[in-house]
């Protein structure tokens, strides 16, 4: 493992913190100065500032985050989902976002390597929505965003749409590859909709399955329960 990467996923800094600390002699090796670009092996004894630091193991949950909740451990008067959360699982930091008013499956994990792999553009992971408009969608419209993408402020946003019930032109999936901030609803209201309701069930091979709101469940363990 590089040397950045071994004292980023122990310490919690960026990567950028973690070579800085380097380049500034704080880090040794076996009692070396680290030099940047190195690799560290398992048996290795590392350092920072004289104390020894080993990375966590890695850790990742699924929470079913209800609507009124917000991702930043700052609620700024608004109810966090690391309410939901017992203290020990604090550390681990969400996966993408979902905004306040949308619910669902949320990602959260130490694996920085893990984080990167689903929210990269270059891995394009598959994400799932069900939606909820204000009005009918215009077949016109329809094909506008599947086929031709709805120019925004940031790019274009293609999308991909199925009914989820026959002849309902309100209630739709949405598939997409992409993650930019708030694109579903940005791309509805260029159209003249809103989107009053934004339910995630899919990030990448993560589904929601059977979790019910303010419940959580590891990677590899039956769901438990949140914590209000």
């Amino acid at each position: 493992m590089r040397i950045n990467k071994f004292v980023a996923a122990s310490t919690g800094m960026s990567r950028r913190g973690a070579d800085q600390a380097i380049d500034m002699g704080q880090v040794q090796v076996n009692g070396v100065t680290a030099t940047s670009g190195q690799d560290v092996q398992p048996q290795d004894n590392v350092t920072l500032n004289g104390r020894q630091i080993r990375p966590a193991a890695a850790q990742t949950i699924l929470l079913h985050k209800p609507v009124g909740y917000v991702t930043s451990r700052e609620g700024q008067g608004s109810r966090t989902i690391y309410g939901l959360l017992p203290k020990e699982l604090h550390h681990l930091k969400p996966v993408g976002r979902l905004d306040k008013d949308s619910s669902g499956l949320l990602l959260l994990t130490n694996d920085g390597d893990l984080a990167q792999q689903l929210t990269h553009p270059s891995f394009q992971k598959i994400k799932e929505y069900d939606i909820t408009i204000d009005q009918p969608l215009q077949p016109l419209h329809r094909q506008m965003i599947s086929d031709f993408g709805i120019q925004l402020d940031d790019g274009t946003s293609k999308l991909t749409l199925e009914r989820r019930q026959d002849n309902d032109d309100i209630r739709w999936k949405v598939i997409m590859h992409e993650g930019r901030n708030r694109q579903i609803r940005r791309t509805f209201a260029a159209l003249g909709y809103k989107v009053t309701g934004l339910h995630r069930t899919r990030f990448g091979a993560y589904r929601l399955g059977t979790l019910k709101p303010g419940e959580y469940e590891s990677a590899e363990h039956e769901p438990t329960k949140g914590q209000e």
